[in-house]
């Protein structure tokens, strides 16, 4: 999937907008049309994303938010109805690392940290933002994952167990739409060059990696009307839809 779509008028909520893989999202669903609500915590990122986009012709509306206040989380959804009535596009694609560390070292609080934000905050965007997105007639919503969700590769315990975790919400989900116009699927946008990367693996040449602005553009075509498939999850370095299964 690499044809841009057109999201002329439609509404498209990023979380983690201000830097990396979602704030190169926002730019593409802005080229393609979308007013796009740009959500995270650093306020000169959001600022520098909404100088970019007007520059080029696009709008949008910056929340500045700490996915760790749910109740301003249930806000959005709220001040989303009150101006549109509707959601068509959800990218939750913040989160965070926590740390490469053996399962048994690893701090409650980081560990809880973890879930807060990769899986709770997930869960809470989800609840908030359903009611409008299944007012759209043709909902998308795109739940970023990773390929730790699968390889649960010694000394990335908590992010891996984060990522199955909001890998099963979203494929719950999915199921539970099935026989609507709303479309769920996550993505594994793979290794790219961001600074979740390099904190993980601060050894790795950075330019071996592709660029989030790459990533962004295979992402933003899930958001397409267009789209048909549903609770299956995109593999960015693959280029097409996988359905992981667990081994028998």
């Amino acid at each position: 999937m690499t044809e841009k779509p057109d999201l002329s008028g439609r509404i498209a909520l990023v979380t983690g907008a201000s830097r990396g893989i979602g704030y190169f999202i926002a730019k593409e669903l802005a080229a393609a049309g979308a007013h796009v609500i740009a959500v995270a915590r650093t306020v000169g990122g959001l600022e520098e994303l909404d100088d970019e986009i007007k520059a080029a012709g696009g709008e949008t509306t910056l929340v500045p938010l700490d996915l760790k206040d749910m109740a301003g989380i249930d806000r959005i959804g709220g001040a989303i109805h009150e101006r549109w009535g509707k959601l068509d596009i959800m990218i939750a694609n913040a989160g965070i690392l926590g740390v490469i560390s053996p399962i048994g070292h690893v701090e409650a609080k980081t560990f809880e940290k973890v879930m807060e934000i990769n899986v709770t905050a997930t869960w809470r965007l989800i609840r908030s933002l359903d009611p409008l997105l299944r007012a759209s007639d043709a909902g998308r919503a795109v739940i970023m994952s990773s390929g730790a969700a699968h390889s649960a590769k010694a000394f990335w315990g908590p992010y891996a167990a984060s990522k199955a975790a909001v890998e099963a919400l979203a494929r719950s989900w999915a199921d539970e739409t099935k026989n609507m116009p709303l479309r769920v699927n996550s993505v594994n946008p793979g290794a790219t060059r961001t600074a979740m990367r390099a904190q993980a693996m601060p050894g790795e040449d950075p330019d071996t990696l592709p660029h989030p602005s790459e990533v962004a553009a295979k992402i933003v075509p899930l958001a397409s009307p267009e789209l048909t498939e549903t609770g299956l999850i995109f593999d960015v370095p693959k280029n097409r839809f996988t359905r992981y299964r667990m081994p028998e």
